[in-house]
């Protein structure tokens, strides 16, 4: 596509090309987008953008703290046969987010179908665990104050499975209603859609057996802690209702995690929801190689 300029603008373009170019990050940015000097002169304005942007990333640490204008991606030209054109460019860290994601779906996809005879015993790192869960499906008994699992480790360890095992073999085998949340997807689909709320509040309140998943992954508000997971959490505290967690957090990273501000009333407010936790679960951790490769 052909951009064409009056002579005053022209001239306005050159000078400040001509200013671009004392950096040499701009030169090195020409060149590694293949433009002819022509070709970069008419697109000083985009090419410094897209610098902006570059130093951004260079000091950015996760996507929370992304300070550009498409979240997670670099904002660019490419050129090829057809001409040149602006593109984005995602980020290591939205790379890192779209491939756990997958990820997650595809374990998901695996633990909905999980029962105790698909565990695999031979880690040895996971062995604590699944004793764990043999003698809690043994012994469990609705009209007891039975406990559930924290069960906290490392991406991939298979916290998620080792969980759905275990509430798919009681709901089959012992007629046990359960149901496993992925809490930063709830946390959205209770926000978007107000008219299921109270419904589906109502059956992760009562619901016999509930496993939050992957909490501490969730994006932190008041309302999505306090509110939401608070509210949960306490009705169950209340009725002695089995409840399950997987994280990649131990409890003192969680409770880091649930601090919003600097303010004095954020700490005891997490250190609440910190409580219910420990008054619902057991603590275990999991350290075991990635399964999700």
């Amino acid at each position: 596509m052909q951009i064409e300029f009056s002579n005053k603008n022209y001239e306005l373009l050159k000078k400040n090309y001509e200013e671009a170019k004392t950096n040499p990050k701009f030169s090195k940015l020409i060149k590694h987008l293949k433009l002819t000097e022509e070709e970069a002169l008419k697109r000083t304005t985009k090419l410094l953008d897209t610098l902006e942007e570059l130093e951004n990333c260079q000091k950015c640490r996760g996507l929370y703290e992304c300070q550009n204008a498409y979240k997670g991606h670099i904002s660019t030209l490419e050129k090829n046969e057809e001409g040149i054109y602006s593109t984005y460019i995602p980020c290591k860290y939205k790379k890192q987010e779209w491939n756990l994601k997958k990820a997650k779906i595809d374990e998901e996809a695996l633990s909905s179908n999980a029962r105790m005879k698909d565990i695999d015993v031979k880690d040895k790192n996971r062995v604590h665990v699944i004793k764990w869960l043999d003698q809690f499906y043994e012994n469990y008994d609705f009209s007891k104050n039975m406990k559930g699992l924290y069960l906290h480790g490392n991406f991939g360890s298979g916290k998620t499975f080792l969980i759905s095992a275990l509430l798919n073999e009681l709901k089959e085998k012992k007629d046990v209603p359960t149901e496993l949340i992925y809490f930063p997807e709830i946390l959205r689909e209770l926000k978007s859609d107000w008219e299921l709320y109270e419904a589906r509040m109502k059956k992760y309140q009562t619901v016999d057996i509930l496993c939050i998943d992957d909490i501490g992954a969730e994006k932190v508000s008041e309302w999505g802690r306090d509110e939401v997971l608070g509210t949960i959490l306490q009705t169950r505290m209340n009725h002695n209702l089995t409840t399950f967690f997987t994280s990649n957090l131990n409890l003192e990273e969680l409770e880091k995690h649930f601090i919003t501000t600097e303010k004095s009333d954020e700490k005891i407010k997490a250190r609440r929801i910190m409580e219910r936790i420990k008054q619902l679960s057991v603590e275990m951790e999991l350290i075991s190689e990635n399964r999700r490769k």
